[in-house]
């Protein structure tokens, strides 16, 4: 959505829901409700740059929209802790400066991100209680517990006058979670007999039929993998998923092996879990430097990484740069992580990298060992069946997730179901639900400690730079144009002999110099476009390349 698009006014008569992001993509969460002139946020999250993006690592949803109105939005609340749900709370929070509710693992997590931010004495969280009731502003909120790929996921009931809302969150009907309670079906059955308006809903596995699977049919499946392993074994996984990390434990203990936490963000989530009572049955887990003393056959180590991030524990071990943990041929590597869209080529150079080195690698097309925090076909019908909502919102899905998640709704008797995009005002009720107006909608990326648009002229120039080099060019002249001092060109990013590559550029700006009129010399504008022009057309004509020029004239 382009900024300057009007803005639907919160109207007090209507119940609205607007997605700032998550809708249409897969990541950065932001959801709006509004009701009788407020506003209540749900989630606040990020998504990881790719390749395309020169130096970025993250982005974001533009919260310009309700940053503006910080004095209309109640609170925000969070349903469960993964990045895509949590992430941005630190980046964007003293845009709108308002009050945060968690249950206790989510809070445990969001408060040492927050510490490294700074913000940890800044930023009020008010814990809630697993299945807690609690106001927030003029909205009624009951939390209904699930299953997800971590601890602690929860639906967020909205109770209103025009109807009840239950917004999902990321969740599955997952019968044996091993880390937390199971989903809680009698709530959300008694929730379906009192009456839903609209249910806002995870669509990221409407495509696939039957169910996601259990993470205790992972444990065994991992128990036996890792017993027909021989020498080291490394697994790679999600940090976020608490029961994946206890079930590699088991798998490590059941084949008498060690297994250690290799990756900042693993012992992150190990503190967290802890702290707030899970992980309790699982021994202390090695550090790197304590494993790397055992022999090959006596360790797991559990690696950061799954996605080939660069950065990552996996990535420093195969390019053979992490201070203390080796793998040699004979190892083995276990993916124990499905592949994100836009990861692929990431994973790809990782897989090839470890495959150089001789190691074994594994991964969900090979064995059972991973299976998706998000439902699939069988448990959205069965949600449907529980809940029986008149309407149908999908979020959390590329276009072709949220279309396939409408149909289904369709089959199961819902009246309405309405497929938006990020920016788009909802009307939920009363009377027609329908899209009724646009918000301004976009994404930030963090540029080191600064947080840009992603169309900024910063970023079009980086981008630029990284497919077709730089080049500055320094003249430095009299008051009637002639050169006092040979030109200055320093040239970035364009072949293997820049040295020689500048010699010829000084060339080509001391005759664009010289070779303009002595009325045109005399202008620092018109000087400035000659040495750029000249310096373009030279590498345009011998290299096929349009580098970012960059010239600066001194007159003195």
């Amino acid at each position: 959505m382009k900024k300057g698009a009007l803005p639907s006014p919160n109207k007090p008569d209507e119940l609205a829901f607007v997605a700032l992001g998550g809708v249409g993509e897969i990541g950065m969460n932001l959801s709006l409700y509004g009701y009788h002139g407020r506003w209540l946020m749900i989630d606040c999250g990020i998504t990881f740059a790719d390749d395309t993006l020169p130096g970025i690592d993250i982005v974001m949803p533009d919260p310009s929209f309700i940053a503006e109105r910080a004095d209309e939005l109640d609170g925000l609340v969070c349903t469960h802790a993964h990045e895509d749900h949590i992430g941005a709370i630190a980046h964007l929070w003293r845009r709108f400066r308002c009050p945060v509710y968690a249950t206790p693992f989510t809070a445990a997590v969001l408060r040492l991100k927050l510490a490294e931010a700074g913000l940890e004495h800044e930023l009020p969280i008010h814990e809630v209680p697993l299945s807690g009731r609690f106001s927030v502003g003029q909205f009624e909120l009951e939390l209904i517990t699930l299953t997800h790929s971590i601890p602690e996921p929860n639906a967020v009931v909205l109770r209103t006058p025009y109807g009840i809302v239950l917004h999902t969150g990321d969740w599955k009907l997952d019968p044996d979670p091993l880390v937390g309670a199971t989903a809680d079906e009698a709530a959300l059955k008694r929730l379906g007999d009192e009456g839903v308006l609209a249910m806002v809903c995870d669509s990221t596995n409407a495509m696939r039929p039957g169910t996601a699977g259990s993470e205790g049919d992972v444990r065994k499946a991992l128990i036996e993998l890792v017993g027909q392993c021989r020498n080291r074994v490394a697994v790679a996984c999600f940090a976020s998923n608490v029961a994946r990390l206890a079930s590699i434990a088991a798998a490590a203990a059941a084949n008498d092996r060690h297994a250690a936490l290799v990756g900042r963000s693993l012992w992150r989530m190990d503190h967290a879990a802890r702290e707030t009572g899970y992980l309790q049955n699982v021994a202390p887990f090695l550090t790197d430097e304590e494993a790397a003393y055992l022999p090959r056959d006596k360790v797991v180590l559990i690696c950061t990484g799954s996605q080939g991030e660069a950065r990552a524990a996996l990535s420093r071990i195969a390019e053979d740069d992490h201070p203390n943990i080796v793998l040699e041929e004979g190892d083995t590597v276990i993916f124990s992580s499905r592949i994100i869209p836009g990861n692929e080529r990431a994973i790809g150079r990782i897989h090839n990298r470890l495959a150089d080195l001789g190691i074994e690698i594994l991964t969900e097309e090979d064995h059972f060992v991973h299976v998706s925090g998000h439902p699939a076909q069988d448990e959205l019908s069965r949600m449907y069946e529980l809940v029986r909502p008149r309407i149908a919102v999908p979020v959390h899905g590329e276009a072709r997730h949220l279309m396939a998640h409408a149909k289904l709704a369709e089959e199961h008797n819902v009246s309405r179901a309405i497929v938006t995009r990020n920016g788009e005002v909802v009307k939920l009720g009363p009377g027609t639900p329908g899209v009724v107006g646009e918000v301004h909608t976009g994404r930030l990326v963090a540029d080191g400690k600064t947080l840009l648009p992603m169309g900024s002229e910063a970023l079009k120039s980086r981008v630029r730079m990284s497919w077709n080099g730089a080049v500055m060019a320094t003249v430095v002249v009299d008051a009637e144009g002639r050169l006092k001092a040979p030109p200055q060109v320093t040239v970035q990013g364009l072949g293997e002999n820049a040295l020689s590559l500048a010699a010829d550029l000084r060339q080509k700006v001391e005759e664009a110099v010289k070779n303009l009129p002595p009325r045109e010399r005399r202008s620092d504008e018109a000087l400035h476009e000659a040495v750029r022009l000249a310096i373009r057309r030279a590498l345009k004509s011998d290299h096929g390349k349009r580098p970012v020029t960059d010239v600066h004239v001194v007159r003195i």
